[in-house]
């Protein structure tokens, strides 16, 4: 079965955003074997899914990248871009960008599907609402937390949502130069 990875960018105290999702914080500066980390978490993949929120920026923005041969984040771009993206919303009534589809259906039963088609692993990008729902309904296989080096003091959060301990094995903690650690968890299962 497929798995889904989570890769999200975090404050050092567990915010995704700020309260109206700013993301100022992220470090930009990324070393070498930071991009080659982000290289291996998504060479696996061939699906991305993405709350509808995250999606209006992320679509556009890698599309725009991948139509710029001269950009450095060319291949990134090319890489997001002819990726199968799975777009989950409740308001959009159709896909306006390439390789991209929507599900409007319940979260558990669309994102179980997915696992169970043939294909590589899954990464998941979004939002508080909707990253806190999958880290919810336990269906993230793989966390990649980059924790940038940073506190907000309160903003958006992924963890808040829980009715239940969530217990987690350390894969990998990995810092980097530029100030980012990336802490790589896997859910622990009964």
């Amino acid at each position: 079965m497929r798995k889904l990875k989570l890769q999200v960018q975090m404050t050092v105290d567990g915010y995704i955003g700020g309260l109206n999702g700013e993301m100022d914080f992220v470090v930009w500066d990324w070393d070498d074997e930071l991009k080659q980390y982000i290289n291996e978490i998504t060479e696996p993949v061939d699906c991305i899914v993405l709350g509808r929120k995250l999606a209006e920026g992320f679509i556009p923005y890698w599309a725009n990248v991948a139509a710029n041969p001269d950009s450095p984040e060319f291949t990134d771009g090319k890489k997001f871009t002819d990726t199968h993206k799975v777009v989950f919303t409740k308001t959009l009534d159709k896909a306006e960008w390439d390789n991209t589809v929507l599900a409007k259906g319940n979260l558990v039963d669309e994102i179980t599907q997915l696992k169970k088609q043939d294909g590589r692993d899954i990464i998941a990008y979004g939002g508080a609402t909707f990253v806190s729902a999958l880290i919810q309904q336990r269906l993230i296989d793989k966390f990649h937390l980059f924790i940038n080096p940073t506190a907000l003091g309160n903003g958006m959060a992924i963890f808040k949502e829980l009715d239940s301990k969530q217990d987690l094995i350390l894969v990998k903690a990995r810092s980097f130069d530029c100030g980012i650690v990336v802490l790589n968890y896997e859910p622990k299962r009964d």
